[in-house]
């Protein structure tokens, strides 16, 4: 009888070398397919972003929405297939590897792996959330920010399909552990890449709250505070790559980078009135925060403090982290900041004030901070935003644990 549908729990015998259908040299071919697929969704929702600000909501079928769906559709029937094949033995080849024949997790009748369980409940959400977005502009026209109901689904359809590829390639990481390292490492470096992927996401969901001209407030700290050292002691806490917080926030910055640098190349005009500010190309977003500096001071103290110790090390370790977060990315974003609202940041490289739409008005406010008479950020709010990342630490550092005992 096959061993990861009577007993879940368990690990398979580890094959014959002569019965891998897999390359020794890489990770089975769903974790890439899934990664990839998570790739097309962010692709398609900062194209999404640059459209609206760009020319405005002009077709449901424009080539962003079908490059999210493409992703959102790709990962969601690749890991359908996964959870039939594993349900029913005479979808399954003969000979195949034992990463392929993992153990599943139950659910109405079916079985599959714990990751395509995930997806496949992002991908439905993804594909619910387009009619509802369709008749929502129809209804009520252009969006006035991002998180709109039928957005909100969508991101949340987008965020657990992102986490639902990060969690396959976390059970074929950590059954490496304990079996042949097939893929020789890919599977770390995927895992990483997905969860710069969901920090990206992240980051995309706080645009509202953390453009520069927001960056010396205390709002935005205390949410940066609250949402990032979550994601970054996570991933390093249940990553086996050697900088694993800081790889994953090089991701995020390489992504957004590539973005602004990407897309003004590409001419548009806005189709949608009234139009204040008649941009010329597409819009790219603000620069990338710059998370690597925090990422990698936690990465060190994660070195320096390890994963040993169970629970009462780890009351030392997440203020560590917490208190590295915070101090670094207080120091190197709000000195940036500085730097990004002025006219020297004008150009292609750091985008300046390009990320603003067609309906914003051109104006000496671009240039200043804002919110600085009412929140204006002080010792209290930089004290209450280190106490968010104490939190959002230890939460982190929890999940983490957990993520490293996840072998289905």
């Amino acid at each position: 009888m096959d061993q990861s549908t009577t007993f879940p729990g368990a690990l398979p015998a580890a094959p014959s070398s002569s019965s891998r259908t897999v390359s020794p040299t890489g990770a089975p071919w769903y974790c890439r397919v899934v990664v990839l697929a998570a790739a097309f969704i962010w692709t398609g929702i900062v194209w999404d972003i640059s459209w609206h600000s760009a020319i405005g909501r002009d077709t449901f079928w424009t080539l962003a929405h079908i490059c999210i769906h493409i992703g959102g559709s790709m990962g969601g029937l690749v890991c359908g297939w996964l959870i039939l094949r594993s349900t029913f033995p005479a979808l399954r080849r003969s000979g195949e590897h034992e990463l392929e024949r993992a153990p599943t997790v139950g659910l109405w009748g079916f079985r599959g792996p714990l990751g395509a369980w995930v997806t496949v409940w992002g991908a439905l959400a993804m594909l619910t959330s387009a009619p509802f977005d369709n008749w929502w502009h129809a209804a009520y026209g252009l969006d006035v920010q991002i998180l709109s109901p039928p957005h909100s689904v969508l991101a949340a359809g987008m965020f657990f399909h992102v986490v639902g590829g990060l969690m396959l390639v976390l059970g074929v990481q950590n059954r490496e552990e304990t079996g042949p390292a097939v893929s020789r490492g890919e599977s770390r470096w995927l895992f990483v890449f997905a969860g710069g992927i969901l920090i990206s996401l992240a980051a995309i969901m706080m645009t509202e709250h953390s453009l520069p001209n927001q960056q010396h407030a205390s709002a935005f700290y205390k949410i940066a505070c609250a949402v990032f050292p979550f994601f970054l002691a996570t991933l390093g806490r249940a990553s086996r790559l050697a900088w694993p917080a800081t790889t994953a926030a090089a991701v995020y910055v390489g992504l957004t980078a590539a973005a602004v640098w990407i897309l003004p190349l590409f001419p548009a005009q806005p189709k949608l009135a009234p139009i204040f500010n008649p941009v010329t190309h597409m819009v790219p977003p603000m620069f990338p925060l710059l998370l690597i500096i925090p990422a990698f001071g936690m990465d060190l103290v994660s070195r320096w403090m390890g994963h040993a110790g169970g629970w009462k090390k780890d009351l030392l370790v997440v203020p560590l982290l917490a208190t590295s977060f915070t101090v670094l990315f207080l120091l190197a974003q709000w000195n940036f900041s500085t730097f990004l609202i002025s006219p020297a940041a004008k150009g292609w490289l750091f985008n300046g004030a390009g990320f603003f739409t067609f309906s914003d008005t051109p104006s000496e406010f671009w240039h200043r901070f804002w919110g600085m008479q009412q929140d204006a950020l002080s010792w209290r709010g930089g004290l209450v935003a280190w106490v968010f990342a104490i939190l959002s630490s230890g939460v982190g550092i929890l999940l983490g644990n957990w993520m490293t005992r996840v072998r289905r």
